[in-house]
C-alpha cells in the first residue's frame, strides 16, 4: 500500500479544493484558480504603495461600447451644416467602411455652467454637472475596427495577450477591501471580445476583473453559487484552516508552486465574499430616493452598483452600457442616439451628484467614452461609421480640472488636430492621477519589461487640477 495515496474515506488536497470551491468558487475564485506563471505574495496585493501622492484612489469607467458620435454630444461642428452632403478635403479619411458626404447633427447645443461649455440637448441632466467635467475632444486611436480598438482602449494594445488596465491598476495599488474583488466588471450581457477586455494575461491571475452580469439585480442571481449549502460557515472555516495547513506543508516542499498559492488565496477571498458581497450588491438596501435619482434600467443599476463598489474599497469598476455594441449606429443613427442618451443621462448625473454629496468625487476618477467615435460623414444615408481619427471622452473627479475642454478636432470633427491625446496618453494620465508613474509600473515577462502604455504615453498635466 502506498502511504502517499488517499485511503478509503479520505480525500486528497485536490479533492478538498474541488469540494470547497463547489459552492463559493464560481464568482471570484474560479478565475483565480486559473493557471498562473507567477504570483506575488497575497500581502503585497493589499499593501501596495503609490509612486507619489495620489489624487484619486479609485476609478469608475463608464464604457459606451460601440462608439458614440462626438458631434452629437460634446463637440459641435457648425461647418457640417454649411457643407452638408459634400466631401471636401479633410472629410475623406479612411475608416472601416466607405462613407458618403458630410452629415450634420440635428441636435442643438447650449452653453452650461460657469464654464460655459457647450453640451447637447440630449444630455440635459448631465449638462448641469459640466463644471465638474473635463471634455477631451482630441482623442485618437490606431484602428477603426471594434476588436482591436476595444483591446487598445481596455488593454493598451491591439494584441490580445496583454493585461487590462484594471489589472494593471490593481497590480500597482492593491485592493482596499480583502472581502471583495478589487476589480469588478458590470455588463448586462457579453461585449465584443468579452473576458479578454478584463483579463490579467501574464500578470498574476488575482488581478483580473470579476465579471458580473447585472441583467437581473437580485444578488443571488448576480452572484450565483456564492454560498455552499452543505457546510455551515463555521465548518467551512475549519475546512479552510485545515486546507491552509495542508497547503503550508506542501508548499514547504514545493517552494515555487504559484498555482497552489493562487488556489489558497482564491478560497480565502471567496469565503470572505459570502459575508460582504451579498450586502454590497443588494440595491434594495438603498433608499427609495436614491433609487429614484438614478432612474431605471441596466445602466442606471450599473452606475448605482459602481458607487456601492467604490464605497466599499473596490479599486476599479467598469460599467459597460449593454450587451454587444449598442452605440454602433451604422444605420438609423438619429433615431437610436436619443434613446441611448436618455438611458445614460440621468444615471451619470446622479452618480456624480451622489459621489459629491458623500465627499467621494475628489478621490474617485470617472472616465466616460467608447473605443472610438463616429464619422461626421454618412453611411448608407442615415448611419455613421467608426472613427478612430478623432473622438471625445471625458473625465471627472479624481484630481481632474472640471469645466474645461482639452484639444480640438478639425472643422468637421473628423480628426484630432490640436493637443492630440492618444489612448496611451489617457492611460498614462489615469495612472498619474492614481499616484503611479506609468513608466515605472512594469512587469517582467518573457525576457522583457511590459507596461500598460508599452513604450508610449504622455501624462497630460494640463487637465490636472492645481
Amino acid at each position: 500500500m502506498n502511504p502517499l495515496q488517499p485511503q478509503d474515506g479520505w480525500i486528497d488536497r485536490r479533492q478538498m479544493l474541488q469540494r470547497l470551491s463547489g459552492g463559493i468558487g464560481a464568482v471570484s475564485a474560479a478565475h483565480l484558480l486559473a493557471n498562473s506563471s507567477s504570483l506575488v505574495n497575497a500581502a503585497e496585493l493589499h499593501n501596495a504603495t503609490p509612486h507619489f501622492p495620489a489624487r484619486a484612489k479609485r476609478v469608475i469607467h463608464l464604457f459606451m461600447n460601440g462608439g458614440p458620435y462626438q458631434g452629437d454630444l460634446f463637440d459641435p461642428k457648425p461647418a457640417l451644416a454649411k457643407y452638408a452632403g459634400t466631401k471636401p478635403s479633410g472629410a475623406d479619411l479612411l475608416t472601416e467602411r466607405p462613407t458618403g458626404g458630410l452629415l450634420p447633427s440635428p441636435f442643438k447645443f447650449r452653453r452650461h455652467g460657469e464654464s460655459g461649455l457647450q453640451v447637447s440637448e440630449l444630455l440635459p441632466q448631465l449638462s448641469r454637472h459640466i463644471d465638474d467635467i473635463c471634455v477631451l475632444n482630441s482623442m485618437h486611436a490606431d484602428n477603426p475596427n471594434h476588436g482591436p480598438a476595444l483591446l487598445q482602449m481596455n488593454n493598451g494594445t491591439i494584441v490580445p495577450t496583454r493585461p487590462s488596465m484594471g489589472a494593471w491598476m490593481l497590480y500597482g495599488l492593491g485592493s482596499e477591501n480583502q472581502n471583495l474583488p478589487g476589480y469588478v466588471v458590470l455588463c448586462p450581457g457579453r461585449p465584443v471580445r468579452f473576458s479578454i477586455l478584463w483579463n490579467s494575461a501574464f500578470l498574476p491571475s488575482q488581478f483580473q476583473g470579476t465579471y458580473i452580469n447585472h441583467s437581473t439585480i437580485e444578488p443571488e442571481k448576480m452572484l450565483p453559487h456564492l454560498t455552499n449549502p452543505q457546510p455551515d460557515n463555521g465548518k467551512q472555516r475549519e475546512l479552510l484552516d485545515l486546507l491552509r495547513q495542508v497547503n503550508a506543508n506542501h508548499a514547504e516542499a514545493h517552494q515555487h508552486d504559484s498555482e497552489l498559492l493562487a488556489r489558497s488565496a482564491a478560497m480565502e477571498t471567496a469565503y470572505r465574499m459570502q459575508f460582504e458581497a451579498s450586502e454590497a450588491f443588494d440595491l434594495e438596501r438603498e433608499t427609495h430616493q436614491t433609487r429614484t435619482s438614478y432612474g431605471t434600467g441596466h445602466f442606471a443599476n450599473g452606475c448605482l452598483l459602481a458607487r456601492r463598489m467604490v464605497e466599499r474599497g473596490v479599486r476599479f469598476v467598469q460599467v459597460y452600457y449593454g450587451n454587444g455594441q449598442p452605440w454602433d449606429t451604422h444605420s438609423g443613427h438619429n433615431e437610436t442616439v436619443p434613446k441611448l442618451c436618455r438611458a445614460i443621462d440621468q444615471p451619470i448625473a446622479a452618480l456624480l451628484e451622489d459621489l459629491k454629496q458623500r465627499g467621494m468625487l475628489e478621490e474617485t476618477l470617472i472616465v466616460w467614452g467608447g473605443e472610438f467615435g463616429r464619422t461626421p460623414t454618412s453611411e448608407s444615408g442615415n448611419g455613421r461609421d467608426h472613427n478612430h481619427h478623432g473622438f471625445t471622452m471625458w473625465m471627472a473627479g479624481g484630481g481632474v480640472q472640471g469645466g474645461m475642454t482639452y484639444g480640438e478636432t478639425d472643422e468637421f470633427g473628423f480628426k484630432a488636430v490640436v493637443d492630440k491625446m492618444h489612448v496611451h496618453d489617457l492611460h498614462a494620465t489615469m495612472l498619474h492621477l492614481l499616484g503611479i508613474d506609468h513608466e515605472r509600473l512594469t512587469y517582467r515577462h518573457a525576457g522583457r519589461d511590459f507596461r500598460l502604455t508599452d513604450v508610449h504615453g504622455r501624462v497630460v498635466h494640463e487637465i490636472v487640477s492645481g
